[in-house]
């Protein structure tokens, strides 16, 4: 008795989704491991590490998120095409 693989889209975990995962946790391991920045030095522009660092992690944040929904968004629509064309 053969049975069909599930296509109802339930969860799957790919490469890209793992790579999703990474890019929205990163930023919150590096700002949760505060003695890796927790030190004045080195200053950059008057400015104590320990706040350039942050404001750094503010705009990589920004950029890792996009990736993340550009993965999504990319991925969503490869799952509704491989759904539609499973129909026809």
């Amino acid at each position: 008795m053969s049975q069909a693989p599930d296509s109802g889209g339930g969860p799957v975990v790919t490469p890209a989704r793992v790579v999703i995962g990474l890019c929205l946790s990163a930023p919150f391991v590096a700002m949760l491991w505060v003695g890796s920045y927790a030190r004045t030095d080195p200053a950059f522009i008057g400015i104590p590490f320990f706040y350039w660092y942050q404001m750094l992690w503010v705009l990589v944040s920004t950029a890792l998120t996009v990736v993340a929904y550009k993965l999504w968004q990319r991925d969503q629509r490869a799952r509704a095409a491989a759904r539609g064309g499973a129909r026809r």
